[in-house]
């Protein structure tokens, strides 16, 4: 039953062209974390040659250097692990953190609904980036600030549509079963209707890494990155003193940026179809 169920998903997943061609380069970012070091001979941090060398101008340096003679190929291969680090830790914290408020406010309702739900507008009320830059201000450029503004700014989504898939399913008949069976408050949210709700997060997780990877690259190009780490985010940022005189600087980080985010928003469309037979049927 769940391998003609997995056959199912996989079909109408194939059938979406576009999330097939951006699973196929995030196979390819995922490679270029795994074997970057043996990608890239050169340290990201180490001079190589002279600054300004335009791609291709010398041999062993296919996209250049920078301002202070780095090269930027190393720079983009071993950026995408930190990247992408940002990118998943961050959308993880914020769905333990949306997942745990959204399940009790749907499932409890009521008082405790109504002061979640006020809870969760007060993030809301503030623009998520500009929230996201004081924070990192206040706690100084790191990873860990960064990831922790990132998270906090991106949980109330999650609570949202985990609380409002909740408070339709706590109405089930198999809720009330389980209710009657004498489970526990907790094992009915964990075990009974959180892997009923899950369709929708893993969606909205897979457009939630692809929104963290770009906030890391805003704040890294006002000035707000980890200075000690090589990201693609860092290196637009180092970039934007020098676009004319440098256009490759950023060209090529830039590249990656977008190419990883359209990816993972093409992927998020193919889980869409795939977790959700109606939808892929209303689609086609």
């Amino acid at each position: 039953m769940a391998s003609s169920s997995n056959s199912g998903f996989w079909k109408r997943f194939a059938r979406n062209k576009g999330a097939v061609a951006g699973l196929a380069v995030l196979a390819l970012v995922a490679l270029l974390v795994a074997f970057g070091p043996l990608l890239a001979a050169n340290d990201p941090w180490d001079m190589v040659d002279q600054p300004f060398l335009q791609p291709g101008q010398t041999a062993g340096l296919p996209m250049g250097t920078d301002t202070m003679g780095r090269d930027i190929f190393s720079g983009v291969v071993r950026g995408a692990r930190i990247s992408l680090l940002i990118g998943v830790v961050s959308t993880v914290v914020s769905l333990i953190i949306g997942v745990g408020i959204g399940a009790v406010a749907g499932y409890f309702g009521r008082w405790v609904d109504a002061t979640l739900m006020r809870f969760t507008e007060l993030f809301q009320a503030v623009p998520s980036f500009a929230l996201a830059i004081v924070l990192v201000a206040i706690f100084q450029p790191s990873i860990g600030s960064i990831v922790a503004a990132i998270a906090l700014v991106s949980w109330p989504p999650v609570a949202r549509l985990v609380r409002g898939e909740f408070l339709t399913l706590r109405q089930r008949d198999f809720v009330s079963a389980a209710q009657l069976a004498g489970l526990s408050t907790p094992r009915i949210i964990l075990g009974e209707i959180l892997p009923n709700a899950a369709s929708p997060i893993i969606v909205m997780a897979s457009l939630m890494v692809a929104t963290a990877i770009l906030l890391e690259s805003s704040l890294s190009f006002l000035g707000l990155g980890d200075p000690n780490q090589m990201s693609w985010g860092y290196m637009v940022g180092a970039a934007r003193t020098v676009l004319r005189q440098a256009w490759w600087m950023a060209l090529f980080p830039g590249l990656a940026i977008v190419l990883t985010v359209l990816a993972l928003n093409l992927v998020g469309e193919g889980l869409n179809d795939g977790l959700n037979a109606r939808a892929a049927g209303r689609t086609r």
